[in-house]
C-alpha cells in the first residue's frame, strides 16, 4: 500500500509505520490521520502481520502534535468531527489484539503523545521529549490525552503536565510510567525490533487475551474483572495453541504456535 504522508514496510511479520512528515517535524494533519487509519486497519486485515512498530521520520520528532495550522477556522461541529475520528483511529491502535510499540525519538507533544500512548508499550530514545501543551492554545487534548495519561501515571502526575502544558525529558518519562524503557538512538528500531520479537515468540490468541483483558478491566469492578479473566483462561484451554504449549513445555521443546 501506498501513502503520501506515511511510510508502510512489514519485515518478517512486524508492521513499520512510519509518519513521513520530517520537515514538519512529522505534524498531524488530516491526511495524516486518514492514513494512519488506513495502515491500523491495513494491519489488522494482513494474516502475514503479527506486530507492529509506530515511529517518526527523521532525528528530530515522532510526532511533534497536530499541525495547528488546520485549527485555525475550526468550529464546534468541525472540531468534535476531528476529534471523534482520531481518537476512534486511536482506539483501534489500543484495542488491537496484534501488539503496537511506539518507538519515540524526539518529540512526541500533543497529538503524537497521544500516539505514543494508544501504543501498547513506548520504547523512547534517550532525546525524546513528552508533553501534551493544548492549554497552551486554550484546548485541551483531543485524542484520548486526558485519558490515557491519567491512567499510565496517575492523576496528580497527569494533571500537571495537562494544566501546565510543559516538556518531560525521557527519564522523567520513564520514572513516571509513561515509558517502559530508554535506549539511545541508533539502537532504538533494534530494540524495539527485538523487543516485540519477544510477544511474537508466545502464542498468538493468549498475547492478544492479555491485550483485551488489560483494555476491559478498566473501570470494571475487581470481582467482575477477574470473573471476566477466568473465563479467558477457560476459553484459551480450548485452543490448539494450549494444547501445543504445555505439550512442548512436558517434552522440553520449543513450542509451535499457530494461532488457533
Amino acid at each position: 500500500m501506498t501513502f503520501s504522508t506515511l511510510l508502510y514496510d512489514v519485515r518478517d511479520g512486524i508492521a513499520v509505520i512510519t509518519v513521513n512528515r520530517p520537515d514538519k517535524l512529522n505534524a498531524l494533519n488530516a491526511r495524516v490521520i486518514d492514513e494512519l487509519g488506513q495502515a491500523v486497519d491495513t494491519v489488522r486485515r494482513a494474516p502475514e502481520v503479527r506486530a507492529a512498530i509506530i515511529r517518526g521520520a527523521g532525528p528530530k520528532s515522532f510526532v511533534a502534535g497536530a499541525d495547528i495550522s488546520e485549527f485555525q477556522n475550526l468550529q464546534g461541529v468541525g472540531a468534535r468531527q476531528l476529534s471523534a475520528k482520531g481518537s476512534g483511529i486511536f482506539r483501534s491502535i489500543e484495542k488491537s489484539a496484534k501488539p503496537y510499540l511506539a518507538a519515540v525519538n524526539g518529540f512526541a507533544l500533543g497529538g503524537g503523545c497521544e500516539l505514543a500512548m494508544a501504543c501498547h508499550v513506548r520504547l523512547a530514545s534517550e532525546n525524546a521529549r513528552f508533553g501534551q501543551p493544548e492549554v497552551k492554545l486554550g484546548i485541551i487534548p483531543g485524542y484520548g490525552g486526558t485519558i490515557r495519561l491519567t491512567r499510565l501515571v496517575g492523576k496528580g502526575r497527569a494533571l500537571e503536565l495537562l494544566m501546565g502544558g510543559g516538556m518531560i525529558d525521557a527519564q522523567e518519562a520513564y520514572r513516571i510510567g509513561l515509558v517502559n524503557r530508554i535506549h539511545p538512538a541508533d539502537q532504538l528500531m533494534v530494540e524495539a525490533d527485538k523487543l516485540l520479537r519477544t510477544f511474537l515468540a508466545n502464542a498468538p490468541l493468549a498475547v492478544g487475551s492479555c491485550i483485551e483483558m488489560a483494555n476491559l478491566q478498566e473501570g470494571m469492578h475487581l470481582d467482575d474483572a477477574l470473573a471476566l479473566e477466568s473465563t479467558s483462561f477457560a476459553v484459551l484451554f480450548q485452543s490448539q495453541d494450549a494444547t501445543e504449549g504445555t505439550r512442548a513445555f512436558v517434552e522440553k521443546r520449543p513450542p509451535r504456535f499457530e494461532g488457533k
